[in-house]
């Protein structure tokens, strides 16, 4: 049984389905990795209701394509039985648990954020986030990057070109993969198109034509978002360098703590850590805002999904995708690297934040199965202690 052939009937209902995914979207806990295993886990496994090879075409396109992992193989897995119908109704029920979480949050901080125990709770949570997106970038790089000089070139130059600007650069990612693609796999036309290389030039002020949305708020945060969207390779954390860039730096919707803030709650909630972008709208514009902001980041996940899902059997393993792919990827780690000394400067305020950090990292590297949600947990008890006794 494969998803670009007709199948038996399945064992399992399409609601049974969107059952599930409600429910791992409401307690699925520690990231993109944890959350693609619970999948494997329970509906291969123990379930049967998606075959082994279903499942492993299915997290090899979320891997090769832009979006959020988690979020893209549950839509795939959706559409395996159920198409369109079943990719939208099981993509929807993933995410929204969470979204309804990080808007209530949102909500509670717009109310009570000048609350002290509040401020309190982030202070210590804000620098155990440094330790995690810190110990992510190490994973992500030492599994992606590997000993290839030419990835880690554009490693390093992403995340010096973030530490600069304290941004992140988009069409930087597309550059980068094209790089790839024509050392590793040049195409045959590439010898007669000098063309299409001179067009490639343009790709940059092309891509700058998305950043003048003048027609209101709504407006500029779907933009905006809808770039996002289409820039988070496999780790949701990959999105957090280019909203810094973004929400803070270009269009200073928020300032420095309340993004910290904002990357606090996506690891103190379930489901994918992408999702932060809906307390980010909530900030930004209240609950039109988080709605617009959460469905332009998903939507290109979802179509980045159902268009390929039918031909990615055959072109899927095609030597210059991948190597299109690895290139984004490299430049993608590198800029969330970036990104940990730019937040960090943010967020390390004192000596109690630098150790929360520190320790932070060094539990994770020490206890490979220990949970996020666990540590978040830990640096929000520790701020409520330490906050009061620093500010008196």
């Amino acid at each position: 049984m494969t998803s670009t052939s007709p199948s038996a009937a399945p064992g399992y209902s399409l609601w049974q389905m969107v059952r599930y995914m409600l429910v791992l979207g409401s307690m699925g806990f520690g990231g993109p990795v944890a959350l693609v295993g619970y999948m494997q886990r329970d509906l291969v496994e123990r379930r049967g209701w998606i075959s082994a090879a279903d499942y492993k075409e299915g997290l090899a396109l979320a891997q090769l394509a832009p979006g959020p992992l988690a979020a893209q193989l549950a839509i795939y897995l959706g559409y395996v039985h159920y198409r369109l119908r079943g990719a939208t109704l099981v993509g929807v029920a993933f995410v929204l648990p969470s979204f309804l979480m990080v808007v209530a949050l949102g909500w509670a901080y717009v109310r009570f954020g000048g609350i002290a125990w509040m401020q309190a709770v982030f202070y210590g949570v804000g620098a155990a986030v440094i330790g995690i997106i810190a110990m992510s970038a190490k994973k992500l790089t030492a599994k992606s990057i590997g000993a290839d000089k030419l990835l880690w070139a554009i490693y390093l130059l992403l995340a010096l070109v973030t530490v600069i600007t304290e941004s992140e650069i988009a069409w930087l990612f597309i550059a980068a993969g094209v790089l790839v693609w024509l050392v590793r796999s040049p195409p045959k036309w590439l010898g007669s198109a000098g063309l299409h290389g001179a067009a490639l030039t343009q790709l940059p002020p092309a891509l700058g034509l998305f950043n003048g949305a003048d027609s209101g708020i709504l407006a500029q945060i779907a933009i905006f978002f809808g770039k996002a969207g289409a820039f988070v390779f496999g780790s949701g954390l990959a999105i957090v360098p280019f909203l810094y860039g973004g929400v803070v730096t270009e269009h200073h919707w928020l300032n420095d703590k309340q993004f910290v803030d904002a990357v606090a709650v996506a690891m103190i909630t379930p489901g994918p850590v992408v999702i932060t972008v809906g307390f980010i709208g909530y900030l930004i514009a209240g609950l039109p805002g988080a709605g617009v902001a959460a469905l332009a980041t998903f939507v290109p996940c979802y179509v980045f999904t159902v268009i390929p899902a039918p031909y990615f059997k055959k072109y899927g393993r095609v030597p210059g995708v991948l190597a299109f792919v690895d290139g984004i990827t490299a430049a993608a780690i590198g800029a969330i690297a970036g990104s940990v000394v730019v937040i960090a400067k943010r967020s390390i305020v004192d000596i109690p934040t630098a150790l929360i950090a520190l320790v932070t990292a060094a539990l994770l590297w020490k206890y490979k199965k220990l949970q996020e949600p666990v540590i978040v947990a830990a640096a929000a008890l520790l701020g409520l202690i330490l906050y009061p006794l620093i500010h008196r």
